[in-house]
């Protein structure tokens, strides 16, 4: 059986914690920065950074110009 990279199965309590923080910042249509990620998060930004890269990896964000954006989804976000 193959791993699929969106199943949420194979993601660790602090990378969803840090996935939905992207989240909530992109209602605003904001870029999530390490630091406000850590803010939302409640995490430690050595955290965050480790998160935002397994979530980069698996495809759930992008990073764009120094910040993480949400990846390919098929739900909204609403205001």
């Amino acid at each position: 059986m193959r791993d699929d990279p969106h199943d949420v199965q194979t993601l660790s309590t602090d990378d969803m914690t840090v996935y939905e923080a992207v989240a909530y910042l992109a209602v605003d249509d904001r870029v999530a920065e390490t630091a406000d990620v850590a803010r939302v998060a409640a995490l430690p930004e050595e955290a965050v950074r480790r998160s935002l890269a397994v979530l980069a990896e698996k495809g759930w964000i992008e990073p764009r110009g120094g910040a993480h954006v949400l990846g390919p989804h098929d739900w909204s976000v609403e205001r």
